[in-house]
């Protein structure tokens, strides 16, 4: 049991890490993923790492074939219209909730959240607004007041964050976004569930817009 309990251990380590450097871009597309050469660079046997590209293969984030080995897929710009159809969906519902649900307290920090992007922006700092940007939505999230909302928007944001700074890239996209940020947040404050639904829809369809304009570039 022990043994069983460390090898599960280590697999989830693999998986993890990979799961990580493929999602944030720093494996690409392409890469091929070498048993050997994994398990040299994370310290461990090819057992967690055969474990882990199995799962990573179940998720569709690396494709196995008999001949090839395994080799990263991650997310391309079919993945990115489908997880933005659902996240239009979604946000514009958990905002309308958040609108009706969201306290004190976290309407303090998702105006404190808009009002540091605006500081941001006057500092150029692309890092820190990418930062905020996922605060942001967060906050929006959990204010929904659905546990099962908020993990499922949580999931679908962590899978495109090597596309984000893209999508923020694009010029003039940054004021446009923050501005966006701002009336949601006002409808929220003002408990317009309607307008909040609309405003947080149309604000993610510009994000993918902005992002396929990107990725084309």
């Amino acid at each position: 049991m022990i043994v069983d309990a460390k090898s599960q251990s280590l697999e989830e380590m693999v998986y993890s890490t990979l799961e990580e450097e493929i999602l944030s871009g720093e494996l690409e597309r392409g890469t091929s993923l070498g048993e050997i050469a994994l398990a040299k660079r994370l310290g461990v046997s090819r057992t967690p790492i055969r474990g882990a590209l199995h799962r990573l293969s179940e998720e569709g984030l690396v494709e196995i074939s008999p001949n090839r080995g395994a080799t990263v897929i991650g997310i391309n710009a079919t993945d990115l219209v489908d997880i933005y159809m659902l996240r239009e969906r979604l946000e514009g519902l958990a905002s309308s909730l958040a609108a009706a649900r969201i306290t004190k307290e976290e309407l303090e920090r998702l105006t404190e959240t808009v009002e540091l992007a605006e500081f941001y922006i006057s500092k150029n700092d692309a890092e820190h607004l990418k930062e905020l940007d996922t605060v942001f939505h967060s906050i929006i999230y959990r204010a929904s007041g659905s546990r099962f909302l908020a993990g499922t928007l949580s999931e679908l944001h962590r899978k495109i964050k090597s596309y984000r700074k893209r999508s923020l890239s694009v010029p003039g996209r940054v004021h446009k976004s923050e501005n966006e940020h701002r009336e949601i947040l006002e409808a929220i404050k003002r408990g317009d569930a309607e307008m909040a639904d609309r405003l947080t829809s149309l604000h993610v369809r510009r994000a993918l817009d902005n992002m396929l304009t990107a990725i084309e570039k």
